[in-house]
């Protein structure tokens, strides 16, 4: 398994190439500065530049990887366009960069409340909209997938278990971003997440399951 990584210095991104470099998997990520992204990542991932809504930069960079992450994400911004080029069009770019290069694993951070078009994320130029636009296009494209909706995003780790529901029947609670990236690198793993929306959150009084166990128990 080579993994590539989208998104890869952005803060969950940055722990998804972490978590893949401590369990030795190689890893390739990429970014569109080098100076920041050698700041941020380990010293062992392979950089490589490239802008997900430059469609030619994306087939050289995915190089001879088997295994895609996609963790971009609009940062806010007054550009009413932004989500609908990173979270639409830029994944889009990645779906078919992967599908015409054999990807046998195409892993999608999205968000909680995808499907609630009055949620008031979407007061962000319908951020959530556009996610779930994405979405569609990965489930049709003929990719194995996974698509993981995490709640709210806390940057600093915890004890809490992770709960993991079938898509949309969560619709409040969080979730740290390392537990977020560890469900990202299991489901490459698990045949059970193969082709399924998961959504997550954390909490203390959850039952410890194993991961084979949260994402068997999705249908």
């Amino acid at each position: 398994m080579k993994a590539f990584v989208a998104g890869a210095t952005g803060q969950t991104g940055r722990r998804i190439v972490q978590e893949l470099v401590k369990r030795q998997i190689p890893v390739r990520a990429l970014v569109r500065d080098l100076d920041k992204a050698r700041e941020i990542l380990p010293s062992e991932t392979q950089l490589v530049v490239g802008d997900v809504l430059k469609v030619e930069s994306l087939t050289t960079a995915l190089g001879d990887s088997t295994v895609l992450v996609c963790a971009t994400g609009a940062s806010p911004t007054f550009d009413p366009t932004a989500p609908y080029k990173v979270d639409y069009e830029g994944t889009k770019n990645l779906v078919d960069a992967a599908k015409a290069k054999g990807i046998e694993h195409f892993v999608f951070v999205s968000s909680l409340c995808v499907s609630q078009l009055f949620h008031p994320l979407n007061l962000f130029w319908l951020i959530l909209v556009w996610k779930k636009q994405a979405e569609e296009y990965i489930q049709k494209s003929g990719l194995t997938y996974t698509i993981v909706r995490p709640g709210g995003l806390k940057n600093e780790d915890n004890s809490d278990r992770v709960v993991m529901s079938a898509a949309d029947t969560l619709f409040d609670g969080s979730i740290p971003r390392q537990k977020v990236a560890q469900v990202c690198i299991e489901a490459l793993f698990q045949s059970a997440a193969r082709n399924k929306i998961v959504e997550i959150v954390a909490k203390p009084e959850a039952t410890d399951k194993s991961w084979e166990q949260l994402f068997a128990n999705i249908i």
